[in-house]
């Protein structure tokens, strides 16, 4: 199974604020140029991270990024899950559909191995993810501006 791009720069960048100062709150570009992807890209990211309650954004001066409490203890499977969605890893239904469909063993245990990979996550929060040796990693990205 791979993640989409977005899950995976979602899961970044709340790596990274987690390992910021509550007072050292970056801005979207900060956040991009940290983990290194376009600021179009981190801004859609940003806002669907706040719409889960994840991320807080202050706008204007001494505004930026805050990972909220939610965003450290929630579970990196649940997270997963909300962010690829409930979808198959085959396209069984696609066009034009899968002949065997109406018989096939595969689809069934693919979904057990999806939610086999989802649960060992389950356990796991972004806490969890940046302690060292990563935590320091995250911290030495970018130099924040003085």
């Amino acid at each position: 199974m791979r993640l989409t791009k977005a899950t995976d720069l979602a899961l970044r960048i709340a790596m990274r604020l987690a390992v910021l100062d509550a007072d050292d709150a970056p801005t979207t570009r900060e956040v991009a140029d940290a983990v290194a992807v376009p600021y179009s890209h981190a801004a859609k990211v940003v806002t669907r991270l706040r719409h889960l309650g994840l991320v807080e954004a202050r706008r204007g001066r001494g505004g930026g990024l805050a990972l909220t409490r939610a965003g450290r203890t929630a579970s990196i499977g649940w997270l997963v899950r909300e962010l690829e969605g409930e979808g198959d890893v085959v396209g069984c239904e696609d066009e034009p559909p899968c002949p065997l469909r109406s018989a096939c063993r595969l689809r069934g245990a693919l979904r057990r191995a999806q939610e086999s990979f989802y649960a060992t996550l389950d356990p796991l929060t972004i806490d969890d993810l940046v302690s060292p040796p990563t935590g320091p990693v995250l911290l030495a990205l970018t130099p924040r501006p003085t």
